[in-house]
């Protein structure tokens, strides 16, 4: 039987009758749950839930909406219903250090990622031929002090135009503008070369060498104004020792950015994390 396949996703202030009201609505929808997460973090008193459901074809996503407008009403709900089966745009940004970038267009061409690449966009024009081979169209703007602003505006109207869902920075080394960080907040991710909050800005590896550390890692996050401290999506470390170089530092950081940042966009993608203020909740599978 043909059938339509959504995802449900809330947050509200924790109170009894959550998810028995969910389900029940669900339910009169013939909804059958495929998945299901929640969490309910004690300090803020805030609940959040991810819910996968099947439902009969005649079940639309306005349907969907409908029938749990009653629990959005009762319970104050932030609620979020997506087709789970759309595949979602994505803008790449990258400057001249590409291994992010490749790997993501790999997981994208072995279907680990579902996306769909609108655009690569670089500062530089190292990416164009990668670009052309993979028939994904190609956008070199330099950015420098005079110009950020009418750059950051092109990127700002080619989310608009292509529907993109995500903007993922990987390893584009440009600060985004406070106004752009705040216009889609939620819509960028980065991947920083650190176990942050430990060595932020720029050239970490080297900051971590000069401190001898034993520990190296990598932070994929949400862009917000303050630098590098956007809520936290993935992480993930790799020990190092005394005998290996800067240099050591940064090919060993090159495999650990590449699959932090694919997991968090994977996460992202399938509607996994979840904003709590400054940090994250995410549903991993």
């Amino acid at each position: 039987m043909s059938s339509n396949s959504y995802i449900l996703r809330v947050a509200c202030d924790d109170q009894p009758g959550i998810v028995a009201t969910i389900s029940a609505a669900m339910s009169s929808r013939g909804a059958n749950l495929a998945e299901s997460n929640q969490f309910w973090d004690r300090k803020t008193n805030k609940f959040f839930l991810r819910m996968s459901c099947l439902f009969p074809e005649s079940v639309t996503k306005d349907s969907v909406e409908l029938a749990l407008k009653p629990a959005v009403d009762r319970f104050s709900l932030k609620l979020k219903v997506e087709d789970e089966t759309r595949k979602p745009k994505i803008i790449i940004m990258v400057s001249k250090f590409d291994h992010a970038m490749l790997h993501l267009l790999y997981q994208i061409k072995t279907g680990w990622l579902d996306a769909e690449v609108a655009a690569i966009v670089s500062n530089h024009e190292d990416a164009r031929k990668v670009a052309e081979q993979e028939g994904i169209p190609f956008y070199c703007w330099p950015v420098n002090k005079e110009n950020k602003t009418e750059q950051e505006d092109k990127l700002a109207a080619l989310v608009q135009e292509t529907g993109a869902e995500l903007v993922i920075l990987a390893r584009y080394m440009q600060v985004i503008s406070n106004e752009l960080s705040n216009q889609l907040f939620g819509m960028i991710i980065n991947i920083h070369h650190s176990f942050l909050p430990s060595f932020k800005g720029a050239k970490p590896y080297h900051q971590a060498y000069d401190r001898g550390v034993k520990l190296i890692g990598a932070t994929a996050h949400y862009v917000t104004p303050d630098l590098d401290e956007g809520p936290i999506i993935e992480q993930e470390t790799e020990r190092v020792t005394h005998t290996m170089s800067a240099e050591d530092f940064v090919a060993t950081g090159r495999d650990i950015e590449s699959r932090v940042l694919a997991r968090a966009v994977k996460y992202h993608l399938e509607g996994r994390v979840m904003l709590n203020d400054n940090r994250t909740v995410v549903f991993t599978p």
